[in-house]
């Protein structure tokens, strides 16, 4: 026996995908050269799947706060927060997240991995119920997991379902959390969250929204769907990460309610890990500031995403959801899917490339995330290529391998 003996099936699948080209999983970034530009394979490629909504990870205000604190806080605070690891900016950065949700207060972790562990094992134990969306990030299922509360899954978006199980369970006297997703990452949906708010106030349970994809793409000011939503007073708990408009490392909790700092004495991943670096810090603190400042970069984004969803459905294209920044594009099968992956990549177009076990309904998914960065020409450039690669199968009569 060897410890390693179970993932045999995984070994085997990994090495029927690698012999259908190039490895999805380790393809190498060479050398960043902006935003939306990269040298992969040696060849010069536009980046299509970074997450970076607003484009802000090359903005100068934001590298030199960054610069800044590496020069006189130097590179980690090589601490937890409990220990030596709360510097100023800690500080200061939990307040600007508080002031620009509106929220009491927030508590911020190294990773938004750890912001979801951190706040959902501390605010849940084993004598709690969790009720969250089937399609939450694994970051949630491992919060739930870490949390020991019995963990209840509804059906993805369905409100009608959430409501049906709060009934059965309306004579158990225990604490109830309801746990959804702003955007989910994979198809790019958008959660009811106004329906689900109305649900969890009826039943008087609290709710938890993560607002990792919608964080800087939503709202007025770029505080999310909960606020553009207005149902701020409806939501009890939101989460969100640094990683995706706020183009850094990190993620937070936010709440109103006046006993949430008792988390940073309570949640394990938030107590027994090193702080975030400081250079971090005063990146998001910057990147907020610029959020703020520049509501042009949300409607820029709005506008590159809506351009290439138009492009990619006159195509023929079979989208995965209305229009939102995440375009995840349905393929019939694991091997056009790698297949079509492949060709955008050998044209100079990198996309995400996501397959089952980690996707919806074994979904097999073209991913693009457009960034406020993308100019019209590069838009238009991976509408060119996406078109290309079907005008091909068209030619072969093989239409199917583009999944039109």
């Amino acid at each position: 026996m060897d410890l390693f003996d179970k993932y045999a099936p995984f070994s085997d699948r990994y090495g029927q995908l690698e012999d259908l080209g190039v490895d999805p999983f380790h393809m190498r970034v060479e050398k960043i050269l902006s935003p939306t530009r990269a040298i992969i394979d040696g060849r010069e490629t536009i980046l299509a799947g970074t997450n970076n909504y607003l484009g802000l990870t090359f903005d100068p205000t934001v590298i030199a706060a960054a610069v800044r604190a590496l020069k006189t806080q130097g590179t980690a605070t090589t601490g937890s927060r409990i220990a030596n690891g709360t510097y100023p900016g800690h500080i200061a950065l939990e307040k600007e997240i508080a002031d620009f949700l509106g929220r009491r207060s927030a508590i911020v972790f190294p990773t938004g991995f750890q912001a979801n562990l951190g706040i959902l094992a501390g605010l849940a134990g084993s004598k709690d119920i969790i009720l969250l969306d089937a399609d939450s990030h694994a970051s949630i299922y491992d919060g739930c997991r870490l949390s020991g509360a019995t963990m209840i899954r509804f059906r993805h978006n369905s409100p009608a379902d959430l409501d049906k199980r709060l009934h059965r369970l309306a004579e158990k006297q225990v604490n109830k959390l309801v746990v959804v997703e702003s955007i989910y990452s994979m198809l790019g949906d958008q959660a009811p969250l106004d329906e689900f708010a109305e649900v969890t106030r009826r039943h008087g349970v609290s709710l938890l929204v993560d607002e990792a994809h919608s964080l800087g793409v939503f709202g007025d000011r770029g505080q999310g769907l909960v606020a553009e939503l207005g149902i701020e007073d409806d939501v009890d708990y939101v989460v969100g990460t640094f990683s995706k408009s706020l183009g850094s490392v990190g993620g937070f909790g936010a709440s109103n309610h006046p006993k949430f700092d008792i988390l940073r004495y309570t949640s394990r991943p938030y107590m027994y890990t090193a702080s975030a670096s400081p250079s971090n810090v005063e990146a998001v603190i910057e990147a907020i500031k610029q959020i703020r400042a520049r509501p042009n970069l949300r409607e820029k984004l709005w506008d590159n995403a809506r351009d290439l969803y138009r492009r990619l459905t006159d195509i023929g294209y079979q989208l995965c959801a209305p229009v939102s920044p995440i375009l995840a594009v349905n393929m019939p099968n694991e091997e056009t899917a790698i297949y079509c992956w492949n060709e955008l990549l050998k044209a100079g177009i990198y996309v995400n490339l996501a397959l089952p076990p980690g996707t919806p309904n074994g979904a097999c998914l073209l991913r693009a995330s457009l960034s406020a960065a993308h100019s019209p020409n590069e838009i238009k450039t991976i509408a060119g290529v996406f078109a290309n690669i079907a005008a091909r199968a068209a030619l072969k009569k093989q239409p199917e391998r583009v999944g039109l």
